[in-house]
């Protein structure tokens, strides 16, 4: 008995704070005694605790009993009600409560924490909830239907062995390079779209790299030439986009291949210190802070039609690193890699990392491929914006962007 009773303590207290972030955010939505607040639900969490205990050592079917009656309460409650307000969150967190008592008498006390967290978490975020619900567009559900039939549709259904010459293409694979970038970049979207216009330009440039560095520079770009005098606004966006890049892409290689990336480490780090210097710069000299209409719309970085475009591409780049390794034509992947770079970034990024395997691990080339590849795609951004920003936007573009290709060739000039 004595051992029971920090159990007890312990759920009550679980079942304090559940029911004091409950009660917190309905008080101003019911009527006194309307809805289950912090008494109640430790009163919960201790039965739930009691009725364990009860159902090992008393009477078996106590803690059932707790689970059924206790719902069934709650059913009658809103049954007399004129106007009943509890939904199934008022059922689900009464069970989960319960269940947080339980989890503690079988000494499972950090899955009740947790649980309990995830209870208040998410009871706590009901009017954040909502509000966001409400701001979803139809973009925003097609791109997330997109993302689910990307990563949980189709990915189980791609079969997983080798195919063709070399053994070198794997479909399973393939789509699954598709699902890791196709996830970093709907992150990005997702934090876009969540933070809205709160974030600012920064951090809406940054975000914007996560999702999609090209299309952030195009965005931008075009922004700055409908209003020049916020140059060095737009400049500051397209610059931590593109710097955003380079650990997006070490993030990716660290997720197929943890082993290779640290050697990645060092050489994105001094390509990315331009972009850097010159954001802290802009942002201790102005603080650029968000403005109406200044933020382009960022649309789904990669829905079904580019994944399918991303797909054949990773393939068909995969596909030549592997003759060029097999074959030893090391040499020849500067080249592949440069030109590669120019189109994408991620899909000749990956197709090395995946192969610098015990088999054919030539990390030297390999991370001078992958730098060539950044120097590549970052010049090529560096084109973009010239091309289509304002006059302010040339300059700044240029010395930045062109800081970062300069840092990543002297980087390898010096290691060869």
């Amino acid at each position: 008995m004595t051992e029971l009773v920090p159990h007890i303590v312990v759920s009550g207290c679980l079942g304090a704070l559940i029911g004091l972030i409950r009660q917190w955010g309905e008080q101003h939505e019911s009527e006194p005694g309307e809805f289950a607040g912090l008494r109640t639900h430790s009163f919960w969490a201790v039965l739930g605790c009691l009725g364990a205990y009860a159902s090992g050592n008393h009477a078996p079917y106590a803690l059932p009993v707790v689970l059924l009656v206790v719902p069934a309460h709650l059913i009658a409650q809103d049954a007399n009600r004129r106007d009943p307000n509890h939904g199934s969150t008022s059922f689900s967190g009464a069970l989960l409560t319960i269940l947080c008592g339980a989890l503690v008498f079988w000494n499972e006390t950090r899955a009740a924490v947790i649980v309990a967290a995830l209870t208040m978490v998410v009871l706590g975020s009901k009017q954040p909830i909502h509000t966001w619900a409400r701001e979803l567009t139809a973009k925003d559900i097609r791109a997330t239907l997109q993302f689910v039939a990307i990563s949980g549709v189709i990915l189980p259904l791609v079969p997983d062995r080798p195919m063709g010459p070399y053994a070198a293409f794997n479909p399973f694979s393939t789509w699954l390079m598709v699902v890791l970038i196709s996830g970093l970049g709907f992150a990005g979207y997702v934090a876009i779209r969540v933070i809205g216009p709160r974030a600012g330009i920064l951090l809406t440039g940054v975000f914007g790299g996560l999702s999609s560095s090209t299309a952030s520079t195009l965005a931008f770009s075009r922004r700055s030439r409908e209003e020049p005098d916020l140059a060095e606004h737009y400049a500051l966006a397209v610059v931590a986009a593109c710097t955003m890049m380079l650990p997006r892409v070490l993030v990716a290689i660290g997720l197929i291949n943890p082993n290779f990336a640290p050697s990645l480490l060092v050489p994105f780090s001094l390509m990315a210190l331009p972009g850097v210097v010159y954001i802290t710069w802009v942002w201790l000299r102005r603080r650029p802070t968000y403005r109406t209409g200044d933020t382009p719309e960022l649309g789904n970085p990669l829905g079904l039609a580019l994944a399918i475009k991303f797909a054949a591409l990773y393939a068909g780049i995969a596909f030549l690193v592997q003759i060029f390794l097999k074959q030893g034509w090391t040499d020849g992947l500067l080249p592949l890699s440069f030109v590669s770079g120019l189109t994408d970034l991620d899909a000749i990024a990956l197709s090395i990392s995946r192969e610098q395997t015990a088999d054919h691990a030539v990390p030297g080339v390999a991370v001078q491929a992958i730098v060539l590849a950044a120097v590549a795609n970052t010049l090529l951004k560096a084109g973009l914006a010239i091309t289509l920003g304002s006059r302010g936007l040339k300059p700044r573009i240029a010395s930045v962007l062109g800081a970062t290709a300069a840092t990543g060739l002297a980087w390898m000039f010096f290691k060869r």
